[in-house]
């Protein structure tokens, strides 16, 4: 199997990375090409073997399955330069939640597949969000799943929940960090701590809580009652949080369901299709 990548930013390097690391390919099954030449001549020096092409034409006329990693308004870009090279037997792989499998399939002959990938696949963890198109086989999703399973948890997903699932798989990470990058900044001005120390302790802390969350059979309201003994510190330290995020989140999923319309609709008249 020879897997090409279009766009080798941040999550596309993520993607390339992190099955070589794992095993799940050689680099040598890889063809990249990117814009910037240089960030595909950075990833062959970190893999040697890895096929860098000099573009997207010759990145899909040597890969089974193609990884389209690039930004939602330069998909029609691509997708007009490298349709007319892609023959039916072909999966190409959009990872970006605005363009939708519809606009896709109506633009290419090929197959079409919709992968939401998370920045925890560097540690073969976290979800792949799984979305497939009507020409997709069952031999199909099993091979793209068993390939995303060397360094996820491929989920298979309704796309129309595309955006609130990647708020948590894909954004997740980001928000979290967010969050305990406040925390340590507070502990480490009010007491003194070292800033490395107490980070290490977010980290394992955050790990063992999501293995508690996915492995211990806990619900994130089971937890608060099972740490939070009434009257004491986290019961009073969770009353305050309750009182300073109130709305917080509502406005959280407002914003990203906000930019994601917006997208949304900039890819429809991209692809000439305003259905919304």
């Amino acid at each position: 199997m020879k897997v090409g990548f279009i766009g080798t930013g941040s999550m596309g390097s993520v993607l390339l990375d992190a099955f070589i690391t794992s095993g799940a390919l050689l680099p040598e099954q890889i063809f990249a090409s990117n814009r910037t030449a240089d960030k595909v001549n950075l990833l062959a020096q970190r893999h040697p073997g890895l096929n860098v092409c000099s573009n997207n034409i010759e990145t899909v006329s040597n890969s089974d399955i193609i990884f389209l990693c690039v930004k939602p308004l330069q998909y029609k870009v691509v997708i007009d330069e490298i349709k007319d090279k892609l023959n039916q037997d072909q999966i190409l792989v959009s990872i970006t939640s605005p363009v939708q499998i519809r606009h896709l399939e109506e633009a290419l002959i090929c197959k079409i597949a919709k992968v939401i990938p998370s920045i925890t696949h560097l540690t073969f963890s976290g979800d792949s969000l799984c979305m497939y198109g009507t020409r997709i086989t069952p031999k199909d999703r099993l091979l793209i799943e068993q390939l995303l399973g060397s360094i996820s948890k491929p989920t298979e997903i309704d796309e129309s929940y595309v955006r609130i699932s990647s708020d948590f798989s894909s954004c997740g990470p980001a928000f979290i960090s967010f969050f305990l990058e406040q925390w340590v900044n507070a502990a480490v001005e009010i007491t003194g701590i070292n800033r490395e120390e107490i980070t290490a302790l977010a980290g394992e802390m955050l790990l063992g809580t999501g293995k508690l969350l996915t492995e211990g059979g806990f619900k994130p309201l089971d937890l608060q009652e099972r740490v939070a003994v009434p009257g004491g510190i986290t019961a009073k330290a969770l009353s305050l949080l309750k009182q300073s995020l109130d709305g917080v989140f509502h406005q959280l999923i407002a914003t990203t369901y906000g930019k994601y319309d917006e997208d949304l609709q900039k890819c429809d008249i991209l692809f000439g299709d305003p259905k919304t």
